[in-house]
């Protein structure tokens, strides 16, 4: 195939069958890594940049983006505004993983950092320098993944892929929650289709979408920290529930995957499966409950893949040749 932008292999990811579960129902892997900078975010990323393309007419000259991102969306941006002649700056903080800075870096985009140094999440922080920069210059514009439409929006093609390899009776939807984008936006378009179809967000514990006692998380790309604003993209209304996963079962989960299917996923994916296969143990036979692999999970061989960062993070894991 020859294609004419990197955009055009965006989308159309493969499914991966995770096996039978002693119900007899199937648990199904949307694999995102195959989108082309390795995540989920290349089809909302690339649905924010044509959205906001759209609405500047009469703009003159390239515009500068910015945006507050852990990793994987700046990654995407990168990749768009570098297909585009467009400057863009990620602000990210120590929770973002090493591999993941150099990518922007990499794709030409500038990072600056806040926080304290010590790997910590600071979204608050993040967003506080993102509007700064984007209202101190008239030709910059913040992306705004939280609060965007275009961001959930940009998950519709995920729906029609999942009802095109499965048909639309999906009995189960599960995935990880963060800007809420990926959940909501394909828990919307598949509703529409099957008002039936159970929709699970999953956070980490520590994580405040949901409720509950704020602490420190080691999930990368997902949840809400405390201090940090709800998105507007979170659309509670298409949640049927929520739940929380500590570090050690997602990142046991992770560690499951790799060992199983050789497989690489991040800690937000680990927690998602670890919860979809929990549900596929008591679904009905026949049933098929889909989760999404967010990223490549090459992307933590220094974290979440090294026993070194696990044990200095305090983090054991538990028996990695089956998820429990």
């Amino acid at each position: 195939m020859i294609i004419k932008s990197l955009t055009e292999t965006i989308g159309n990811t493969p499914l991966l069958h995770l096996g039978e579960s002693s119900t007899g129902a199937n648990t199904y892997l949307k694999l995102e890594m195959f989108n082309p900078t390795g995540s989920m975010k290349d089809r909302m990323a690339y649905n924010m940049i044509e959205t906001l393309q759209s609405d500047m007419s009469g703009f003159d000259g390239p515009p500068k983006i910015v945006e507050s991102s852990s990793g994987n969306t700046a990654s995407a941006l990168s990749m768009l505004c570098a297909a585009r002649g467009w400057e863009f700056t990620a602000i990210m903080d120590g929770h973002a993983s090493k591999d993941k800075v150099r990518a922007v870096r990499a794709l030409g985009g500038k990072v600056e950092f806040v926080g304290d140094g010590t790997g910590s999440l600071s979204t608050a922080d993040r967003d506080a320098l993102a509007r700064e920069i984007a209202e101190s210059s008239e030709d910059t514009f913040w992306t705004a993944q939280h609060d965007n439409p275009a961001n959930g929006a940009g998950y519709a093609g995920l729906c029609d892929e999942l009802v095109c390899d499965l048909g639309d009776d999906i009995y189960a939807f599960v995935a990880a929650i963060g800007t809420g984008g990926s959940l909501c936006g394909t828990a919307e378009a598949l509703k529409e289709i099957n008002p039936s179809t159970i929709v699970i967000g999953v956070e980490p514990e520590g994580s405040v979408i949901f409720g509950g006692p704020a602490h420190e998380y080691h999930q990368s790309g997902t949840g809400t920290p405390q201090g940090a604003d709800v998105g507007l993209v979170i659309n509670y209304d298409v949640i049927d529930e929520g739940r929380k996963v500590s570090d050690r079962d997602a990142f046991t989960t992770c560690h499951f995957l790799a060992r199983k299917f050789g497989l690489l996923v991040g800690g937000s994916t680990g927690g998602a499966v670890f919860e979809a296969m929990r549900i596929a143990d008591t679904a009905p036979a026949q049933a098929n409950i889909v989760t999404l692999a967010c990223d490549n999970g090459s992307k933590y061989l220094d974290t979440i893949f090294s026993n070194e960062w696990l044990s200095r993070k305090g983090l054991c894991l538990g028996d990695v040749s089956k998820v429990s």
